[in-house]
């Protein structure tokens, strides 16, 4: 079978490999769809996502969906439609029950941060834990359920946040985990959802989502001192610190998007005067079951789908999904 690996910076390869055998508690799934995530873009750029370096061909890929293909235990049959939790966690220590997602000792699909690396999405056949599988409801087609992840990462940063009914929610940046956060802040009964970017693209896909307010930053910058809750999904020092600019006091702000490890510049001022709390956010836990009745209802936001492209067309997905003008959600469809 066939599976597209990063073997190194720029080397994009579709390569033969073995269909694997399942064990106990295992599962072979049949791919359909992988969403390229930031994850997978820096890898296959940089050859490393932050502190993880690829040393060995990695599968990338963790946003998926797709058909279960054998299930030893013959409770679920062929054909039966599915997303995973891409997340295995490490084993509970004292104080971490219900943060299992921080504890160490896990791994996510398509990453390097484990040794042997921890093979992802973009290949035909799957085998995964039988605890990974989440059924998906018959009006779910499988392109929305690709979202399934992102949304639950979106998900998570507004329980990050807190309580969202009645408050005011500015979203820094409308990349994919932006509009998903944008369209998941109104779920929660926000009162107001805002939205900015550099571009103005991102921005239409933004009010096709029903977001009211649009800011294209260097035009017209969100106003400071005005919202409740500012959730920052970029990772860029300016960003930052306009969305602490922008938090009124005793507001919110939280930092969706992975920032550098190096050291970086952010004016951090209005923290201490305006009194503000300052939240870090990071995958998800539980959320992926909220988000897949979510997708399930609302087809408006498969807008934030751009692009689906075949596997044999991959380089020119990881390159259009760079172009935050010309994309938002970029699909590769592994098999038909």
């Amino acid at each position: 079978m066939k599976a597209i690996v990063i073997a190194s910076a720029q080397d994009l390869q579709i390569v033969d490999v073995p269909v694997p055998e399942p064990g106990p508690d295992q599962v072979l799934v049949r791919v359909r769809y992988v969403g390229i995530c930031g994850s997978d873009l820096h890898y296959h750029v940089h050859g490393a996502n932050g502190a993880f370096v690829i040393r060995e061909p990695l599968i990338p890929g963790h946003e998926m969906s797709g058909t279960i293909e054998l299930d030893p235990q013959g409770e679920w049959a062929p054909g039966t439609t599915i997303t995973l939790h891409p997340a295995t966690f490490g084993p509970e220590l004292p104080g971490m029950e219900s943060i299992r997602h921080l504890r160490p000792g896990g791994s996510y699909l398509g990453s390097a941060s484990t040794w042997p690396h921890t093979q992802g999405a973009m290949v035909e056949i799957m085998l995964v834990r039988r605890d990974m599988i989440r059924l998906l409801p018959e009006r779910l087609p499988l392109q929305r359920a690709a979202l399934t992840a992102p949304l639950s990462v979106a998900l998570h940063a507004l329980t990050m946040a807190g309580d969202l009914t009645g408050r005011s929610v500015l979203v820094i940046g409308a990349g994919p985990i932006g509009l998903l956060t944008a369209f998941a802040a109104q779920i929660r009964q926000a009162d107001s959802v805002a939205i900015s970017d550099v571009l103005p693209q991102p921005l239409q896909r933004a009010n096709r989502l029903g977001v009211q307010h649009t800011y294209q930053t260097g035009l017209q910058d969100p106003p400071d001192n005005a919202f409740d809750v500012v959730l920052e999904c970029t990772g860029v020092p300016a960003a930052i610190s306009s969305a602490v600019r922008a938090a009124r006091p005793r507001g919110t702000v939280v930092q969706v998007g992975i920032v550098s490890a190096e050291p970086i510049p952010v004016v951090l001022a209005g923290l201490v005067s305006k009194e503000l709390t300052l939240v870090g956010t990071f995958r998800f836990d539980d959320e992926i079951d909220e988000a897949i009745p979510i997708l399930a209802a609302h087809p408006e936001v498969e807008s934030v789908i751009t692009q689906v492209m075949p596997a044999s067309q991959v380089e020119s997905a990881f390159e259009i999904a760079r172009d935050c003008a010309a994309s938002g959600k970029v699909l590769v469809e592994i098999g038909a």
